[in-house]
């Protein structure tokens, strides 16, 4: 196969990597490298790292709406492009121009969770299960049909980054095989149950005492390791990055022992934490040598 691989973050990479291990990727696309770091300077994005890498073109255009650049693209006569998080909005001339289809990885088990942010809300909705879906693309928002999917159960203690590693391996095998077998039928969407996953805003960040602490504890693992649920500890803000359902009653916000907080029902326990300026440190490394207040705001 020839592939246009097409993906930024670091979720990508997994793929990337074991789609060149088997097939020709003609070219690589990614975001163009941002400003990052004390200097400030730009840094590329880590797919185009690993393409690097792997001697592999990277073309890091800030549109792909423009007919250079689209001509650019249809002129590696690629079999099939895969995207994997890459942050543009694909045209449709774009879509069409590989001989066989355009797929896309999804963190998701579709319609659920369409759109930015599939893993965090998936987490923070106390989903039982979450997967990858290998989707051929459309001009809607997540609205192809599938080909293949795979799926994995969410644990009790599982924080977004434990998902997003383990999701963006999974999605890597699953694409291999799927390129393997194409072409594939592809199977429309269920009309029912449709969600979208909306960007995670700061804002929803605070964590709120007063919520059961079942919320809690999926507001603080959800949005772990970013943007990070935080509270305010004697006027500063602390990051909590894991946690866990106990038993306990309390005030809301009150400390009941050790970093068990009482919540509007229940309590959890902050087993990870982050102090502003410092490395997140287990909860009982941070506690040595800091009392906590009776209550957190």
């Amino acid at each position: 196969m020839r592939v246009i691989f097409m993906g930024t973050p670091e979720f990508s990479v997994p793929a990337l990597r074991a789609i060149a291990a088997v097939h020709q990727v003609v070219a690589v696309y990614s975001q163009p490298p941002r400003a990052a770091g004390r200097g400030q300077k730009p840094r590329p994005s880590p797919v185009q790292a690993a393409a690097e890498e792997l001697g592999i073109p990277v073309h890091v255009p800030v549109s792909l709406k423009g007919a250079e650049a689209q001509a650019v693209f249809a002129s590696f006569g690629a079999d099939v492009a895969v995207v994997v998080a890459y942050g543009l909005i694909l045209p449709q001339a774009v879509l069409d121009a590989p001989r066989l289809c355009c797929l896309n990885i999804h963190a998701s088990l579709l319609p659920r969770w369409r759109g930015a942010a599939p893993i965090h809300r998936a987490v923070m909705a106390g989903d039982a299960e979450t997967g990858v879906a290998i989707m051929q693309m459309q001009a809607g928002l997540d609205t192809g049909p599938v080909l293949a999917e795979a799926r994995t159960a969410i644990g009790a203690e599982d924080s977004t980054a434990d998902l997003h590693d383990r999701l963006a391996v999974m999605g890597a095998e699953l694409v291999v095989d799927v390129l393997g077998r194409l072409p594939l039928p592809a199977v429309p969407q269920a009309e029912d149950g449709v969600t979208y996953a909306q960007k995670i805003d700061k804002a929803e960040a605070r964590v709120d005492w007063t919520r059961p602490a079942v919320h809690v504890d999926r507001l603080i693992r959800g949005l772990s390791p970013f943007p990070g649920a935080w509270c305010e500890i004697a006027g500063e803000r602390v990051k909590l990055l894991r946690s866990r359902v106990v038993a306990g009653q309390g005030a809301p916000g009150q400390v009941l022992g050790g970093f068990t907080v009482a919540c509007g029902d229940g309590a959890i326990e902050v087993t990870l934490a982050q102090r502003a300026g410092k490395k997140p440190m287990a909860a009982g490394d941070l506690l040595r040598g800091w009392d906590l207040p009776a209550r957190l705001d």
